[in-house]
């Protein structure tokens, strides 16, 4: 059986790939969740899903809405409802400001991260800005540049430098001077 406790990094439970590329995220907060013990035992075994969630603030109260976890294999007719609201455990101060900022300037609460740390089921909300489809596509456009990059570079992989970028070093020995080649 594995170890409730995970020691001090945070165990990754799903992340939500999709949100980068539909939003930009300006911000990140940590909230916690408030779960029922079979959701806990779901999240442990990876069943989750965050297609078309979000976060909202309802009554002073943040929520986390449209995340689905899947019921647990071995629960009873306890087991929890999958698509049900989850409460968010936020600082009233961090309410608030969040609720400013969406309010004021039409931005978005999205689930980015769901994961354990010290035991407890984290969640990680990115404050974001939907993208229009040209901004996807030179977000796009700016990766692949990156890539293309790099690779030029050799950093893809740990791959060496292509044989042109290689320097030539001048050694100076006891029978003249010849060239040495090395690489960076």
């Amino acid at each position: 059986m594995a170890s409730q406790v995970e020691g001090d990094g945070d165990r990754t439970i799903s992340t939500n790939r999709r949100a980068r590329h539909e939003y930009e995220i300006l911000e990140t907060v940590e909230a916690g969740l408030v779960l029922r013990g079979t959701e806990v035992k779901s999240l442990r075994d990876g069943g989750v899903n965050f297609k078309d969630s979000y976060a909202t603030i309802r009554n002073g109260e943040g929520w986390l809405v449209g995340c689905h976890i899947n019921p647990y294999s071995h629960g009873t007719d306890a087991n929890h409802e999958p698509d049900r609201d989850r409460k968010l455990l936020l600082h009233r101060k961090e309410i608030g400001r969040l609720t400013g900022k969406v309010a004021e300037r039409g931005l978005t609460l999205i689930p980015l991260r769901l994961y354990f740390k010290h035991g407890r089921a984290k969640v990680e909300l990115g404050l974001g800005r939907g993208k229009k489809l040209h901004d996807k596509r030179a977000t796009l456009r700016e990766r692949d540049q990156r890539r293309e990059m790099d690779r030029a570079n050799g950093h893809a992989r740990g791959r060496p430098a292509p044989a042109e970028s290689r320097r030539r070093r001048v050694v100076g020995g006891p029978s003249g001077v010849y060239t040495d080649s090395t690489s960076r």
